[in-house]
Order: structure tokens, then C-alpha cells, then sequence
């Protein structure tokens, strides 16, 4: 039977959140029943509840890094079973027959991978995010959470820590290699401290050095001010690869100077505006200009054991449901030290 859980949604566009209850399908053959613990707050939560990207599908639960504890299985179900400690990212499903697919890329699906909120799942029924006290999800687009981490911590990882895993991994960021992460956030926290642990030399590239005593806490080894012109006559050919957090459009032609020869410039920060660019920033040194996703299950995976492995997880600021609209209004001040959770128990 479908059922009605308790949850926090955007009723309209450009809406406060407001308590509310929405309906989750009935278990099947392969699916879990997830209670969730904790949902952390991203800043793509805010982009989409707000109408940022496009026109979204209200009411709009956001929420796509799930932390929980299984409460039911399908009779399909072979790899979790009740009690087990999961999390959901970015998505819950995908076609599973193109080509990404088979390699393991499904937030790269042909067809447009389905979204763990603001999407539509192949019945044409919308999906609701994180923000509730359960989740229904295919076996197939759940993660195991090592016991190496606590859920409150290990939820964010489910965007930010794969949205940074991702590409730090594919472009073999590691010993000998010299990182820049653009942005100390939510994002760019879960850089530096994936980049350190990888074996990188790892510079934070911020608007000051506000918060430079913790970027050098959590792993990086140099910190510089992108307001101080300075720092981009000084740092001229330094770096292999440049990862973007920010959401706000940069100068790129001013960073990609940043590279050395064969360099990478690496997008995940998504602003709403589009960038401009002169060609000859990129001709000059054969660099790169790339963007990078969330990663597939495999990888999300991967970088979940990696982080409990190393011992990575979220900086964490722990909220009470009815403290989400607050929370909005201070990431889009960058009043957060990291990432915002939320005790779904609140909902």
C-alpha cells in the first residue's frame, strides 16, 4: 500500500518550506524502506526549490544526502537487509541499459538519470527528497554506510563527498600532483580534505582568509585570497588541476592562467548565469576547461569506504526541521561551517 510520511517541502517556487506529508509507493520486489536519520542541506537544494534551474515540480521535498537505517526489504531484495545502515545521493534511478549505465556512469544515463527529488520516476509519479522520515529506494541506487562513520557525518557525503570524490579520482589527483580547490563550503571542505588524503598538494583558493585557519586544518597546505590580485600573479602556471565549488560565475580566463601545461580547470560549482570565455585561455597550454557530476553507485561506494577508511567526514552543523528556511538564507550568506543536517526526528 502507498503511505504518507511526514516531510518538508517547497509548496510553491521561491517558497518557505513548510511541514507537509507526501506519499511513498509500496515496497517491491527489489526495494527498501529506508527511515531516515539525517538529510543534509545543499546548496542545489536551494537552487531548484527556488526555481533557479528551471521550472521545478511543487510541492518540492529537496534532500539528496540521506543517512538511515533500514526498516523493510522487498522479497528481491539481496544486498541490504533490516537494520543496515544505508544512504541515497543524487539519484534513484536511471534506464540501466545505455552505455554509461553498463559502465557504471549512471549519473551520465542516456536517457537522464531519475532524481532523487523534483524528477519523475518511470511510473510519472514525482519524486520527494530527503527531507521526511522515510524513503522507498530500488536496492540498486542504495549505498552502504561503513560503520566507520557516524550517519550525521557520512550523510553529506552523499553529494558533496561524491561531487569532489569524482573528479579528484578521475583526474588522478594524488601524490605529486598539485590541487586547487576554488571555494572553502559545503563542496569545497569535502575537497580538500578527499584531495589530502589522496596524496595531493592542496591549495584553497577563497574570497579572504576568513576562514584560512580552518582550511589548514582540514588538510590544505597553502591558502590564498582570490581578492587580492596578488594572488594570480603569484600563483601563474601552479597547478595540474583546479576544482570549482562556487556557484557564482568566475573569471575563468584569470584562472585558467592558474594551470600549468596540460592542466585542468574542473567545474562542479553550477551557477545560474552563463560564463564567458576566450578561447585562447585554453589553446595556450593545452588545458582543460571540464565540469564533473555526482559519481555512479560504484563509485559513491568507493569514495563512502575511502572517507570511512581515512576517517573523512562532513563538518557538520545539526538543525531542527524548523530551522531549514534559516538555513537557506545563511549558506546563501556562507554562514555555515559546513554543511547543514538535519534531525529528520524533528520532521
Amino acid at each position: 500500500m502507498t503511505t504518507t510520511v511526514s516531510a518538508y517541502a517547497a509548496p510553491a517556487a521561491k517558497a518557505p518550506l513548510e511541514r507537509t506529508t507526501v506519499p511513498r509507493r509500496p515496497v517491491g520486489e527489489h526495494d527498501v524502506l529506508i527511515e531516515i536519520k539525517y538529510a543534509g542541506i545543499c546548496h542545489s537544494d536551494i537552487h531548484q526549490a527556488r526555481d533557479g534551474w528551471g521550472e521545478g515540480i511543487y510541492p518540492m521535498v529537496p534532500g539528496h544526502e540521506i543517512a538511515g537505517i533500514v526498516t523493510e526489504v522487498g522479497p528481491g531484495v539481496t544486498k541490504f537487509g533490516v537494520g543496515d545502515r544505508v544512504g541515497v545521493g543524487c539519484m534513484v534511478d536511471s534506464c540501466r541499459e545505455c552505455d554509461n549505465c553498463k559502465a557504471g556512469l549512471e549519473q551520465y544515463c542516456s536517457g537522464g538519470n531519475v532524481g532523487t527529488y523534483n524528477a519523475l520516476d518511470k511510473s510519472g509519479e514525482p519524486t520527494y527528497g530527503g527531507y521526511s522520515t522515510h524513503i522507498v529506494v530500488d536496492e540498486a541506487f542504495t549505498l552502504r554506510i561503513p560503520d566507520g562513520l557516524s550517519l550525521d557525518v557520512a550523510a553529506p557525503l552523499l553529494c558533496a563527498g561524491i561531487t569532489l570524490y569524482s573528479p579528484l579520482a578521475h583526474w588522478n589527483a594524488g601524490p605529486g600532483k598539485k590541487v586547487a580547490i576554488v571555494g572553502l563550503g559545503g563542496l569545497g571542505h569535502m575537497g580538500v580534505k578527499i584531495a589530502h588524503a589522496l596524496g595531493a598538494e592542496v591549495t584553497v583558493l577563497s574570497q579572504s582568509l576568513r576562514k584560512k585557519d580552518d582550511g589548514l586544518k582540514l588538510g590544505a597546505d597553502h591558502y590564498y585570497a582570490t581578492s587580492d590580485e596578488a594572488t594570480f600573479e603569484e600563483l601563474v602556471g601552479s597547478f595540474d588541476l583546479i576544482v570549482s565549488t562556487v556557484s557564482a560565475p568566475l573569471p575563468l580566463d584569470t584562472y585558467l592562467r592558474l594551470l600549468k601545461t596540460d592542466g585542468a580547470f574542473v567545474n562542479v560549482g553550477a551557477p545560474e548565469e552563463p560564463v564567458s570565455l576566450n578561447l585562447f585561455s585554453v589553446i595556450g597550454g593545452r588545458k582543460s576547461l571540464a565540469g564533473s557530476g555526482i559519481g555512479g553507485i560504484r563509485e559513491t561506494q568507493e569514495m563512502l569506504d575511502f572517507c570511512a577508511e581515512h576517517g573523512l567526514g562532513a563538518e557538520t552543523e545539526l538543525i531542527r526541521a524548523d530551522q531549514i528556511n534559516e538555513a537557506y538564507e545563511r549558506v546563501l550568506a556562507s554562514d555555515v561551517r559546513y554543511r547543514f543536517v538535519i534531525d529528520t526526528a524533528t520532521i
